[in-house]
């Protein structure tokens, strides 16, 4: 299904959805904000939007690694009706708390081609919106709960 890709293509932005935690920007008078931690294991949802609404959200699951030059790398899994798996790479910036994240993802024709997407990941919170010529959405990762 297209699904499992708008949403990997999104986060490949996001994704991504990528940013540069490594990278301190100033805050206002001088101070600067430390950069959050964004790498490791984010889970959640994603929705595609539909003509009629937003369609069922899905499970999504993602590994971020942090790569040099505030490049980021983001393997995105879940399942739609069959599984899915894709590592997406992403551009990003600290702003501020948080780490904003843009890319551009082709997960080829029959998952929906090419994408954009924007993103904002701080220590505990994941967001993104992607888009593509055919399909909008969104998604929300957090951190997984730590198993008993």
């Amino acid at each position: 299904m297209r699904r499992p890709m708008l949403t990997l293509a999104l986060f490949a932005g996001l994704a991504a959805c990528a940013g540069g935690a490594g990278m301190a920007g100033a805050a206002q008078k001088g101070d600067r904000a430390e950069a959050p931690d964004v790498t490791g294991r984010w889970t959640g949802t994603w929705a595609t939007q539909v003509k009629n609404g937003t369609a069922p959200a899905m499970q999504l699951d993602a590994d971020v690694v942090r790569k040099r030059g505030g490049k980021y790398e983001a393997t995105f899994e879940g399942e739609c009706g069959r599984p899915y798996k894709y590592t997406i790479r992403m551009e990003g910036r600290q702003a501020g708390k948080a780490v904003l994240f843009k890319g551009t993802a082709d997960l080829g024709e029959k998952d929906g081609g090419v994408y954009d997407w924007i993103g904002r990941a701080n220590g505990t919170e994941f967001l993104g919106f992607y888009t593509s010529q055919g399909y909008t959405g969104t998604f929300r990762l957090t951190r997984p709960q730590a198993q008993p």
